[in-house]
């Protein structure tokens, strides 16, 4: 099941979780402010970048914090978790804040930066289940699954 229970586990897990998301959105804030008023890029071409520098980002301290504890060779290899992660997590991610993006900008007349913020919160919850049922599951998942 898609679904996340709430125990103590899966609260700390999604502390954890937003303990680096709080990191990557200090990380995709900065290269979009960058990228975007001293390379003079586009606001829409910035926030992928930001994006993609963001998601390498998380994908690291996902594997060495939130989901240590998942982390091993039963379960995936780090190359194919960081596959996984960019087809879930990153296309959540790109292709949710280049939508928010362009819709809060161009259509509600927000400012790049927090409409970027707007973004980054609505995507979240999504990345998050994504995250725990999908890019990091348990061992126990894949033994159900006869892998």
């Amino acid at each position: 099941m898609i679904l996340i229970s709430c125990s103590p586990s899966v609260i700390k897990r999604w502390l954890i979780f937003n303990s680096v998301g709080a990191m990557g959105i200090v990380i995709q804030m900065s290269v979009l402010l960058v990228l975007t008023s001293y390379a003079k890029f586009g606001y829409l071409s910035a926030t992928a970048l930001a994006v993609e520098a963001a998601i390498l980002h998380n994908f690291f301290w996902h594997a060495r914090w939130t989901w240590a504890d998942r982390m091993n060779s039963r379960n995936g290899s780090l190359l194919r978790r960081l596959l996984c992660f960019h087809i879930t997590n990153g296309l959540l991610s790109m292709g949710g804040n280049l939508v928010f993006m362009r819709f809060f900008v161009e259509k509600l007349g927000l400012d790049f930066m927090p409409a970027n913020a707007l973004a980054i919160a609505l995507c979240s919850i999504l990345n998050f289940i994504a995250g725990d049922r999908l890019v990091f599951r348990s061992v126990e998942v894949f033994q159900r699954k006869g892998r």
